[in-house]
């Protein structure tokens, strides 16, 4: 007897795009104001990027075909990686197909069984995976962006590291982190948790899939945010979001982005990225380091969006980003709402259970630099109407999950 997927796990059927990424976009040939992507600079569909990509593959072609340790390293790959190392402040990068391959280059190479890993407990998921598959047994997870509770570890992580491995050599130690966090939009401490591990002499991670584009000077991210060069050990990026193609990279030491290429199984056994999206890619490096007018522009936005929010009492957790959640709190009425935002030609995501906590169901809007006043004020005025509307139980939306609760305990009685 078969049985469906859709019977065993929730089903997911993600809208057709028929149109660019940008503040708008088109699904089934409606226009919508698009709140979901992670285009923060509107880089996706850039004239300058798209002419990159172009003139690229009418000289190179379109795939590397082999592996970037055999024949499959273009010299646009290394324009690319020296670009980047340059705009973040490194010695060297190493550029791989995706963030989430970036994450277990590093770990799953620099870790083995017998090593230790510290881990904030609401890492992404390509750092919980990266972990598993490296196969450490040595783990220790704080508290979200706890320093504390960190802290109160240092005993028993120094016990461990102590210790000598099998074959006689000490034991390598990561502190891996978020640089921001994608479901709150909260920065993680990055200074305190530095000193920390150097105290400690622990390597320290940082995954700044969210940062890049967004925080720092012309937007090079949370270390140069927190003004830490040369203090993290391995910072991980995507270029997927704000610059607005796909892949991902790692900066660090001459010598530690060689111990990547030359043993890094994403690095050995994966083609190198297309040619056309590395020629885009060099294009947003430029675009970034011409101007920083993208990125204020995004936090103009960002900072009216989320004022607006607050003025109408709509709960926006603790974010210090653009990534905006207005939280709900149970997920049948956040996805309610976001069914009736459709209905009103706005695109926003619903996040749930398990990317969230039961009971921490939200919506997470998106504004990027490429949104007018407009957009923001008719996506506000849409939030408004649902949540005045009875059917959409409007203290979910206006209070916040915690006084809904309070309230609906009250009437039960």
């Amino acid at each position: 007897m078969k049985t469906s997927i859709k019977q065993n796990i929730p089903y997911i059927e993600p809208p057709i795009v028929t149109s660019e990424q940008g503040a708008h976009l088109t699904i089934d040939g409606k226009d919508f104001i698009n709140l979901c992507s992670n285009n923060y600079l509107g880089l996706a569909a850039d004239p300058r990027l798209k002419t990159a990509a172009i003139q690229a593959i009418e000289t190179y072609g379109v795939g590397t075909a082999s592996v970037r340790a055999l024949i499959g390293t273009n010299s646009f790959h290394i324009e690319l990686e020296k670009k980047l190392a340059a705009f973040k402040g490194a010695e060297a990068a190493i550029v791989l197909t995706g963030g989430y391959m970036a994450n277990l280059a590093v770990i799953q190479t620099v870790l083995d069984k017998d090593d230790v890993v510290i881990s904030d407990e609401l890492n992404h998921a390509s750092i919980i995976d990266a972990i598993r598959l490296s196969g450490v047994k040595n783990k220790f997870i704080y508290k979200h962006a706890d320093i504390g509770d960190l802290k109160n570890q240092t005993g028993d992580i120094k016990k461990l590291l102590d210790v000598k491995k099998a074959d006689g050599s000490s034991r390598q130690c990561i502190l891996v982190t978020d640089g921001v966090f994608s479901m709150d939009g909260d920065i993680a401490p990055l200074p305190e948790l530095v000193t920390w591990a150097h105290e400690q002499k622990i390597m320290v991670m940082v995954d700044d899939a969210h940062g890049e584009g967004v925080l720092g000077n012309h937007g090079r991210g949370i270390v140069d945010h927190f003004g830490l060069h040369n203090k993290i050990d391995f910072e991980v990026g995507t270029l997927s979001k704000a610059f607005g193609v796909m892949g991902g990279f790692v900066t660090g030491t001459k010598e530690t982005i060689e111990l990547l290429k030359q043993k890094s199984r994403q690095f050995l056994f994966s083609n190198g990225l297309s040619i056309p999206d590395t020629a885009a890619l060099i294009e947003a490096v430029s675009i970034l380091e011409e101007s920083d007018e993208r990125v204020k522009k995004l936090w103009e936005n960002t900072r009216y969006l989320q004022s607006k929010l607050k003025e109408h009492k709509f709960d926006i957790g603790k974010t210090q980003t653009p990534i905006t959640p207005v939280m709900i709190g149970y997920e049948e009425k956040a996805m309610q709402m976001s069914a009736g935002l459709k209905k009103l030609d706005i695109m926003v995501s619903t996040i749930k259970f398990p990317m969230v906590a039961k009971g921490s169901a939200r919506l997470r809007l998106m504004p990027s630099s490429l949104h007018t006043h407009e957009d923001l004020d008719k996506s506000i005025e849409a939030l408004l109407s649902l949540s005045k509307n009875k059917s959409f139980s409007s203290f979910f939306g206006r209070i916040g999950y915690s006084v809904g609760k309070f309230i609906k305990k009250i009437i039960r009685k």
